[in-house]
């Protein structure tokens, strides 16, 4: 299902032996690179540096909502405490 969408598309695959099986109908793709595999695993991966820069500003870019809960969090429980003072 996957290879008919890249191709529509324009896209390429990594594995360039990628073959359509007339028999069981089905995509068929090339050996496996497991050094590779485990190197991405281990976070040594192609993309793990772009990632890593990803997520810390998403939590950087999130901090205004986590202080925005904080506050309202705070806010409900002095309010809490006082109905339970009266």
């Amino acid at each position: 299902m996957m290879v008919e969408q890249v191709k529509v598309l324009g896209l390429t695959l990594p594995d360039d032996q990628i073959r359509f099986n007339e028999d069981t109908r089905k995509w068929e793709h090339g050996p496996l690179d497991w050094a590779e595999f485990h190197e991405v695993l281990a976070g040594r991966g192609p993309c793990n540096a772009q990632r890593l820069e990803r997520r810390r500003a998403a939590h950087d870019d999130g901090a205004w909502v986590r202080e925005a809960a904080a506050a309202y969090a705070a806010k409900q429980s002095a309010k809490q405490q006082k109905e339970y003072a009266a």
